[in-house]
């Protein structure tokens, strides 16, 4: 029996990503969306609040929140109240103060809530932390570079305060944390903000890993090839993860991990836990970027343009 599920938000990441991976599923059933009156999905009954949907489509369980993330904690708790279970894409929240709650009122409610992180997701994720297991890791070096005029286009939330090139360095910390044995202690963290933006554009981190040593280069101002790499040497060799953990390498000779795309690994993941009614609630990939705000030496540089 497939789950009934509505997508909140009409946006890129709605179009681009979920909507492929729940018609390619058989899991799910997209019955609905709430959106804007200028962000309607086509080919579906579009709603301008949660609790007008579940009103019309009472078969509805579960919303996907898809929106930008200052509007994330009210529209959880407004999914929360109807009765339904949450898939929330990242940034979770605001806040991390706003994503804990969301988590806490929730799990007091019985509802399964699965924080999604798609890198996490990625086809190398799980092999890349198996080959870790029982090596000595002796650095890595993470290189986080792609062009935002790219990846979102006209879009001025992305410039929020907390956002900027975190939005795609976030999921370079999602798959840091999946994969490597340790906490990353935030060492220092250098943001390059725009003149004219209120988020950083650029970011230079050090991390230390249980005494390995992490540096991370985020950019989103990268022109010409897109670049995310994750490199770890250790006493077996070195081991590469490119194209957003979607590759694998050992000492430069490919390794296959398959091919599943990360959102249609996510959803099977999200099924596995509303049949067991399970809730994955992990927020550590936002707790690193609130780190790199509280220890950040910032420099202003240009406008962007």
């Amino acid at each position: 029996m497939t789950v009934t599920i509505a997508i909140v938000g009409g946006g890129k990441i709605a179009r681009d990503a979920h909507i492929p991976a729940i018609a390619g599923s058989d899991d799910f059933t997209l019955a609905a969306a709430v959106t804007l009156a200028d962000a309607e999905l086509p080919g579906l009954p579009n709603f301008r609040t949660i609790a007008a949907m579940k009103a019309a489509l009472p078969e509805v369980t579960v919303v996907a929140l898809c929106t930008p993330p200052r509007s994330r904690h009210a529209l959880a708790l407004q999914a929360i109240d109807a009765g339904l279970d949450i898939l929330n894409e990242k940034p979770p929240a605001a806040t991390l103060a706003e994503a804990q709650d969301i988590a806490a009122r929730a799990r007091a409610a019985g509802r399964v809530l699965y924080q999604s992180w798609h890198s996490r997701d990625a086809a190398a994720v799980e092999p890349a932390k198996a080959w870790l297991k029982g090596k000595a890791i002796r650095g890595v070096t993470i290189t986080w570079k792609e062009d935002v005029r790219v990846w979102h286009p006209g879009q001025e939330w992305i410039w929020e305060p907390g956002i900027g090139v975190f939005d795609p360095g976030i999921n370079a910390l999602s798959v840091a944390t999946a994969i490597l044995p340790d906490v990353l202690r935030l060492q220092s963290s250098a943001l390059r903000f725009p003149a004219n933006k209120a988020a950083p554009i650029a970011a230079s981190l050090t991390y230390d890993c249980g005494g390995v040593p992490v540096a991370a280069e985020f950019d989103f101002d990268q022109k010409g090839p897109q670049t995310w790499d994750i490199d770890i040497d250790t006493d077996a060799g070195a081991l590469k993860l490119s194209l957003g953990a979607s590759k694998m390498a050992l000492d430069g000779k490919p390794v296959d991990v398959g091919t599943v795309p990360e959102y249609v690994a996510l959803y099977a993941r999200f099924a596995k836990l509303l049949r067991a009614r399970q809730s994955d609630a992990d927020f550590t990939p936002f707790a690193c970027v609130a780190d790199a705000f509280l220890l950040s030496a910032r420099t202003i540089i240009g406008p962007f343009a």
